[in-house]
């Protein structure tokens, strides 16, 4: 946006100085050539009366010897002829019958005079040819022409333009840093409001926006400070209502359990299935618990990363798929599954070992629970392009196109699996762990039947290390 109100502020007054320049410029181009005319015309005026002293008197001599001084001082050639032609003062290689002169002659015989069109530019070079009748009225007693040199006017031209362009060149330098200031002025609050907006998108705790800028940004600043507040304390008091239930939970969930098992030895054996029951189901709460403060945990930290690089965290992927194999083989050589591990050379993922190898686990986990036994779970790590890549992939019943859409909602299980334990919340804490990283989750169907569950994750080039 700055860049964009920049350029706006500087077309506009590029424009401005060129609307205020250009004029100035002609202008003194053509002041100049008309100072050029007028000085020409005055010395015409002078020999033209000179010529008709001549012509009245008999006497040229005075007019000859002007004439030759004004050529030696300006370096002008000049022509003077009486009313038959013929040549009276002929100076600086000027001749009467050079056929441009000869037309000028002609003309002021007739009783007209002859300036040059056009402005002079700090480009003109040459000269210009002058013309005009001697005599009074309309008695014409002869013609003077003046072969003018344009150079002394032209290098004064440039000298002006060159004053006006750096004169404008002033005024475009204080107009961008006009401009500089007034889109500083303006989008610097909208920087702090978009920085503010990234926290409390992320979810994280709302710093206060200084208010600055215009008014309406000002107001805008205060009204976002307002809401920030409220919604930042309800999304505390919910994260806090989720971990503080998680924990607080903890310790009357223990001394359940320690008073159903003080029970086992009490009760009838008619009342084991009972008690079985009563076990599981505590099972699954403590689960369900301890899943919860990891998922509000997983969001939390989340967010922090969302509005920070986390460019620090780096880890060997290929090293923890392999760890967490031989942490969960024995677990699928008991739930009847072959676990089997595809990893090479080093593969370095940007985030930390627990992180990757608390997504691995999840993965792991889902698939050793719903593959069921004889399956084959395949557990890789690759690099494909800027990502690096770990891929759990079975062979069992997997997922129709419909419960993978699903599949990383909160809660959500399957029909079919209604009888595991398990409670819903793997795939959503996998979901939001690869995420904060600037990664993802993909779920897709493999043929002829099994799921492949593929967690991508930004790559770091090999000269990283790991964490």
């Amino acid at each position: 946006m700055r860049t964009r109100v920049q350029a706006v502020l500087l077309v506009f007054g590029t424009l401005a100085v060129a609307a205020f320049a250009v004029p100035l410029l002609l202008f003194t181009a053509s002041d100049r050539t008309q100072q050029l005319v007028l000085a020409r015309s005055a010395d015409l005026d002078r020999f033209a009366s000179l010529m008709n002293q001549a012509a009245a008197t008999g006497d040229t001599s005075g007019l000859e010897a002007e004439a030759h001084r004004y050529t030696q001082l300006y370096g002008e050639a000049l022509v003077v002829t009486d009313a038959r032609r013929g040549a009276v003062v002929q100076t600086g290689g000027m001749r009467a019958a050079d056929p441009a002169v000869s037309r000028l002659v002609d003309a002021a015989l007739r009783n007209q005079t002859a300036h040059p069109k056009g402005t002079l530019r700090p480009w003109s070079r040459g000269s210009r040819m002058f013309a005009e009748p001697a005599g009074t009225g309309t008695q014409v007693t002869g013609a003077v022409v003046l072969r003018a040199s344009v150079g002394t006017a032209a290098a004064d031209i440039t000298r002006r333009w060159a004053v006006v362009l750096a004169g404008t060149a002033l005024v475009a330098v204080a107009c961008t840093a006009l401009a500089r200031a007034a889109t500083h002025w303006v989008v610097s609050p909208l920087r702090r409001l978009d920085r503010a907006v990234g926290r409390l998108a992320a979810g994280l705790p709302h710093e206060q926006t200084s208010a600055g800028g215009p008014p309406e940004l000002r107001q805008l600043a205060i009204g976002f400070n307002r809401m920030a507040g409220i919604v930042t304390a309800a999304l505390e008091q919910q994260r806090r209502l989720v971990a503080d239930t998680s924990h607080q939970m903890r310790n009357p969930m223990a001394a359940l359990r320690l008073r159903v098992d003080a029970l086992r030895s009490h009760l009838p054996s008619s009342a084991d299935r009972t008690y079985a029951g009563v076990t599981t189901e505590l099972d699954r709460l403590e689960i369900l618990l301890d899943d919860m403060l990891a998922l509000a945990t997983a969001e939390h930290r989340a967010g922090e990363l969302a509005v920070s690089d986390g460019a620090d965290a780096y880890c060997d992927a290929a090293e923890t798929a392999r760890t967490q194999h031989r942490r969960w083989e024995p677990v699928a050589r008991r739930a009847g599954v072959h676990l089997t591990t595809e990893a090479g050379g080093p593969v370095t993922a940007a985030c930390t070992r627990g992180e990757l190898a608390q997504v691995t686990d999840i993965l792991l986990d889902n698939a050793i629970k719903y593959a069921g036994p004889d399956a084959t779970i395949v557990l890789s790590c690759t690099a494909e392009g800027d990502h690096v890549v770990l891929t759990v992939t079975d062979d069992g019943p997997g997922l129709t196109q419909e419960e993978i859409s699903q599949a990383t909602t909160r809660f959500w299980r399957a029909a079919r699996q209604a009888g595991t334990t398990g409670t819903g919340l793997g795939l959503a804490i996998a979901e939001q762990l690869l995420a904060g990283r600037g990664g993802r989750l993909e779920l897709s169907p493999v043929r002829p039947h099994g799921l492949r569950a593929r967690a991508l994750l930004p790559g770091v080039p090999a000269c990283g290390g790991a964490s």
